[in-house]
């Protein structure tokens, strides 16, 4: 029995699809150069932009393919459209713009804007961001005129040149990786066995690599910024820590001192742990490129892995361990924190247990003293009862001749006491009730 699926179920597993499956589908297809072939020439500049600038970025491409009659939309992070004979590619990133013009029709055998036309000078006027790398490339089969390429080649540095074979030899590529007179970096891409979309994917893969190496670069002038104000703080935590150990100040003013010097190292990280996150990630990025290259040496000079690796991997290192110095330090900084907090809580729980101790003993003394009064008072009262009832016993002496009183104004003693101590309990008794 054949299975058929019909329009109505087809329906139903598009309705129970992620939210997010047909943009996670599109994002593997994007990012990537329209396929040509030698000979071809591209320009790229890669801007670093913010949330303002990235919607002027967009706002200036939307501009730029509307004055060439392209009504495509720009809503994503990626666009990619016709202007006239130009291939134009435009990429979002998180904080960079990438533009990159491809010219088919390359018959010029300088490197510089001439290929692009007014499309690339109308481009350039009010560019959002700063550009953080521009370069000119060129891509020449290896059986062009030999003067194509060497006319190329002569505008290199001699001193600087990198020359290296990549993709298993069906590659060689030229460049001083220096920013010339026109302000751009040059590369020269010499075909010698591409197939496909292979030229379109090696040139995309050397911009990832220098663009990543760039971005990575960005965090080394940071680290180097701020590292004299970290040994600045590494000095004071030491002075701090050994007056913690040997008690050479009051713990307030440690107390003090250290909240001053957390909330400065708190600044540093907070100024700098952006750029060192992404330089790492950045980096990475980079290491991945150059090993996708599969690079070959040309003997007699540099390759691309000896020169990236010179100088991005020191400053990706200098990065590495600045954060690492922060991280380090605001461990120590809570360390000895949590030791002053610790001998501060344990005098005042010392202090405490001495208030209360004194205040016991004076609650004694007070207990005591009560006691005393309470007794003198029984004393006082019953000595005014007794007055009153010997004036009582009088009156009753002078009705009855007879009558002794001042033999019942005796007896009555301790009678009187008696009561009022059984008074002046009660009354007591029901003051602590209450």
């Amino acid at each position: 029995m054949e299975f058929v699926i019909s329009s109505h179920d087809i329906l139903r597993l598009k309705a129970r699809s992620h939210p997010l499956r047909a943009s996670l589908s599109e994002e593997m297809h994007v990012r990537k150069l329209p396929p040509f072939a030698a000979p071809a020439r591209l320009m790229q500049v890669l801007t670093l932009v913010g949330e303002q600038a990235a919607e002027e970025s967009r706002a200036h491409v939307q501009a730029l393919c509307e004055r060439h009659g392209t009504g495509a939309s720009t809503a994503g992070k990626y666009f990619v459209c016709k202007l006239g004979s130009l291939d134009f590619v435009w990429e979002q990133h998180t904080e960079v713009a990438n533009y990159t013009f491809i010219c088919h029709e390359n018959s010029d055998i300088t490197l510089g804007v001439e290929p692009f036309g007014n499309c690339a000078r109308e481009w350039m006027e009010d560019l959002p961001g700063r550009i953080i790398r521009a370069t000119q490339i060129a891509l020449v089969s290896e059986n062009a005129p030999a003067e194509t390429a060497d006319a190329i080649r002569a505008s290199f540095s001699a001193q600087d040149v990198v020359v290296c074979d990549v993709v298993e030899g069906r590659a060689r590529v030229w460049s001083d990786f220096r920013l010339h007179d026109d302000g751009f970096g040059r590369l020269l891409v010499v075909d010698k066995g591409l197939q496909g979309c292979e030229a379109a994917q090696l040139v995309q893969r050397l911009q990832e690599l220098g663009n990543y190496r760039n971005m990575a670069l960005l965090g080394l002038p940071v680290a180097q910024r701020l590292t004299p104000h970290v040994t600045e703080l590494e000095k004071r935590l030491a002075v701090l820590t050994a007056d913690v150990a040997e008690r050479m100040s009051q713990d307030d003013r440690l107390l003090d001192e250290l909240g001053s010097l957390s909330a400065q190292l708190a600044q540093l990280m907070a100024e700098s742990q952006y750029r060192m996150s992404a330089t790492r990630a950045y980096a990475q990025l980079s290491s991945d490129r150059l090993q996708s290259l599969k690079i070959v040496a040309v003997p007699g000079h540099q390759t691309l892995a000896d020169f990236t690796e010179r100088r991005l991997t020191p400053a990706a290192r200098t990065c590495a361990s600045f954060s690492q110095r922060l991280e380090d330090m605001s461990q120590r900084v809570a360390w000895t924190s949590s030791l002053l907090r610790t001998r501060v809580d344990t005098a005042l729980a010392k202090q405490n247990r001495d208030l209360l101790d004194s205040m016991n003993r004076r609650t004694h003394a007070q207990l005591r003293l009560q006691q005393t009064v309470e007794g003198l008072s029984v004393v006082a009262i019953s000595y005014y009862l007794v007055g009153l009832l010997g004036h009582l016993f009088k009156a009753v002496a002078r009705a009855a001749p007879g009558f002794q009183y001042e033999v019942a104004a005796g007896w009555s003693v301790p009678f009187v006491a008696a009561l009022v101590m059984l008074v002046m309990r009660r009354v007591r008794k029901n003051f602590h009730a209450d």
